[in-house]
């Protein structure tokens, strides 16, 4: 892989390299094999004159990051991995974290192919090509979605940050089934202008990068805020892993490499301690009429729908039609009901310093097994509901979390996630930084 960010910027900053041969390096890898269907728009020229722009001492000093393509660039349109929307006027402006990125010295490599208005968590569209996982040059793999052009960028090495968005895992998913790191923020940290939104009450911008130091230059750029340093070593954390849910049905993969991970964070001197989280038993009846995303999706799609409705993946059609359905009250019931369940969870996590899970229960399946096709949608929408169920738990949260990379150099990618409750942020990075050392 690449050197992440930092290696390179040092590089920069040592003239041990320059922004002018990395942007070739991110241009020849973003034109390679390994990233076909993951740019739906790639801007080569203006790429190459803004890494040459930048100044080395700015925190992206001219290297490449991509852009989820539901982020509004000026002058371009923003199709949100649609075809409906391909001709819609183009933004005026930028979104703002694509303005901050921008600001900070980053060159905009291109637009990254996604979900259709980002409501999967596989990385299928059929209008655009599914750019297949990193992971196995033998086997095309799901990239996991809905950011799954995001994660092909930074993975391949043609970007060093993915833009992207989580709403349910769109973020973490990707991340974890290609093997690099993907930090999901408290949703109010990092501003949503500029974004077409999935649900209001769930949208997160945020990254992927290659380590876990990057995360941090890019949620602190993404969020125009520091993050506070943890120099504490590993021993002085309190570690939490839940018994319920998160270890439900693992693959033999994903259950050896989370149990392999535990052992050498114990013995690098983590305390890690089992807990119950009764909560999780509720979520089921509280999302029974459907949730967040389904009502908020519709309540944006309706209109574009009735319009244009035989352009969508039928997929993504049918997911937003289910919010249809919701009515008022059930709605309102629903965010009484979220936020008694956050307070209840928060106060069974507020003695740890973070929670240890497998971020997805399985490694990446064959594109094929869930491709588009009437005779493929149940093992389709199985596979989304498995993916979503371990982070979409801290999006409900309006938690944070982050999703590194665990397995061993002969196994598929498999995500550990670190998560907490809101504004743990520092936190949880700082844990992140000691278990990515010991893994």
């Amino acid at each position: 892989m690449r050197p992440d960010l930092h290696a390179t910027r040092l590089a920069l900053l040592t003239n041990a390299s320059d922004a002018r041969t990395e942007m070739a390096h991110s241009l020849a890898s973003a034109a390679a094999p390994a990233c076909a269907h993951a740019f739906t728009r790639l801007l080569s020229e203006e790429a190459a004159r803004e890494a040459v722009a930048a100044r080395p001492s700015q925190p992206l000093g001219g290297l490449a990051f991509s852009v989820k393509d539901l982020f509004d660039v000026a002058g371009q349109p923003t199709p949100a991995g649609s075809v409906v929307l391909a001709h819609s006027p183009a933004a005026r402006a930028d979104a703002v974290a694509v303005a901050r990125l921008r600001a900070a010295g980053g060159a905009l490599l291109g637009r990254t192919n996604m979900t259709e208005f980002a409501f999967s968590g596989v990385g299928i569209n059929p209008h655009h090509g599914t750019p297949a996982n990193v992971c196995d040059p033998a086997t095309p793999r799901i990239p996991g979605g809905s950011s799954s052009g995001a994660a092909i960028s930074v993975a391949s090495g043609a970007a060093f940050v993915g833009l992207g968005s989580d709403t349910g895992g769109s973020i973490r998913i990707p991340a974890a089934l290609n093997g690099i790191v993907g930090f999901k923020s408290t949703a109010r940290l990092v501003p949503t202008q500029g974004a077409l939104p999935l649900s209001t009450t769930l949208d997160t911008v945020c990254a992927m990068t290659r380590s876990v130091r990057d995360a941090v230059t890019a949620h602190e750029i993404l969020a125009a805020r520091r993050v506070t340093p943890g120099a504490a070593p590993l021993a002085a954390y309190r570690l939490a892993v839940s018994r319920s849910l998160f270890q439900d049905g693992l693959d033999p993969v994903v259950a050896k490499a989370f149990e392999r991970s535990l052992g050498r964070l114990a013995t690098a001197g983590a305390r890690i301690e089992e807990i119950d989280l009764p909560a999780l038993a509720d979520l089921p009846a509280i999302n029974a009429t459907g949730g967040f995303s389904p009502a908020e999706g519709y309540a944006w799609h309706r209109l574009l729908l009735e319009r244009s409705g035989a352009g969508y993946d039928p997929r993504v059609a049918r997911r937003i039609l289910q919010g249809a359905t919701m009515k008022a009250y059930e709605y309102l019931d629903l965010v009484r009901a979220r936020h008694e369940w956050i307070g209840r969870m928060e106060r069974a996590l507020s003695p740890f310093d973070a929670v240890l899970s497998p971020t997805v229960p399985v490694t990446a399946p064959p594109i094929a097994e869930v491709a588009p096709g009437e005779a493929r949608d149940d093992a389709f929408f199985r596979l989304n509901a498995l993916l979503l169920r371990n982070p979409s738990v801290v999006n409900m949260l309006d938690g944070c979390a982050i999703s590194l990379p665990c397995q061993a150099a002969d196994e598929l990618p498999v995500g550990l996630m670190l998560w907490h409750a809101a504004l743990h942020d520092d936190a949880v990075l700082a844990v992140a930084r000691q278990v990515e050392r010991a893994l």
